[in-house]
């Protein structure tokens, strides 16, 4: 178990991240928590908006501020897998000898961003899959290891649906959580404004490397979880589950697939993260309710009657997590 002393400096480093990236990310600090929860979790995220919002600097900004490689992927009908992961080279000796190797990919970064991920062919999309679940990519018979800490930041735009491959739902599991991107408010707005027409640029600290951040991730690994939290996590996860013993009665008669248990692991590994975030070294059901939005939106699938009736993942997750969470308040009481 950590001291209490690594616990403090864990959660102030965080805290120092979070201040360095605000200088140049107005606002938006939902999506910043976001994305450095997933890395700090291990996990990948999805991020959905207009474009314009920030999405690419907030990535290259982390990238600036915690010493990490940085690669961008822009994703197009034409791309082919080799384009992503890497293909084998021909080299020519000094004696005409040939030879085959390996050339990575932009892949082999730790901080990958895959934009407009939807538009690119499913073959291509599914080259990202080993990638993004046993941190490998295969080259043949070799596979080769992806350095740690290794997060995909997907991007794609929700109104623009000419051109586009929808996810397949394995992929969308992969991804520990889905953000929506809005758009600032007009005092935010002003104040990238004003940023923008600065002379000069504004200068960035790096607060951790790569060996910082992995021992930020174990510290995180150490937050305590009650039984009773992670009870409701799980209750959480099978009331999304239609045709189950624990199905709400809107699962039953709006979801087509509920979440798999991934989606139960998520909500513990985020909630771990967002409670040393905010300087707690347990987990609460707080912390799950907060994350459940963000964790379980895109693991859930609706079916027809919910789309002719209107109904969002959103819309029907916040009225399940209310019936859960009165369920739980009247157990403990």
């Amino acid at each position: 178990m950590p001291t209490d002393a690594e616990l403090q400096l864990a959660y102030a480093r965080v805290d120092r991240v979070r201040q360095e990236v605000a200088k140049i990310i107005v606002g938006q600090q939902d999506v910043v928590d976001g994305v450095l929860t997933c890395m700090l979790a291990g996990g990948h995220v999805l991020l959905e908006g207009v474009p314009g919002l920030g999405k690419t600097t907030l990535l290259r900004t982390l990238g600036r501020v915690l010493h990490l490689r940085y690669s961008r992927i822009q994703f197009t009908p034409d791309l082919m897998p080799g384009d992503i992961v890497g293909s084998m080279m021909i080299e020519t000796d000094e004696r005409g000898a040939k030879s085959l190797r390996f050339q990575p990919g932009p892949i082999f970064s730790h901080l990958v961003l895959a934009d407009e991920i939807n538009r690119a062919t499913p073959k291509t999309q599914s080259a990202l899959l080993e990638a993004m679940q046993e941190r490998t990519v295969t080259s043949g018979t070799t596979t080769h290891e992806l350095e740690a800490p290794f997060l995909v930041m997907a991007t794609q735009n929700p109104i623009e649906m000419e051109g586009t491959y929808p996810l397949p739902e394995a992929q969308l599991d992969r991804f520990l959580m889905k953000i929506l991107v809005k758009y600032p408010s007009r005092a935010e707005l002003n104040t990238i404004v004003e940023r923008t027409i600065q002379k000069e640029e504004t200068a960035l600290e790096q607060v951790l490397d790569r060996d910082g951040i992995l021992r930020i991730r174990s510290v995180c690994r150490e937050v305590m979880v009650a039984p009773h939290v992670q009870e409701f996590a799980v209750d959480l996860v099978m009331a999304t589950q239609p045709g189950t013993e624990g199905a709400h009665e809107l699962a039953n008669r709006y979801i087509r697939y509920g979440s798999s248990p991934r989606g139960a692991q998520a909500l513990v590994e985020c909630g771990r993260v967002r409670a040393l975030m905010n300087g707690r070294y347990h987990l609460s059901i707080d912390d799950i309710r907060t994350m459940a939005a963000a964790v379980l939106r895109h693991r859930v699938i609706l079916n027809f009657d919910a789309h002719s009736d209107g109904q969002t993942p959103d819309s029907l997750l916040s009225r399940i997590l209310a019936a859960v969470m009165e369920t739980a308040a009247g157990a403990r009481s």
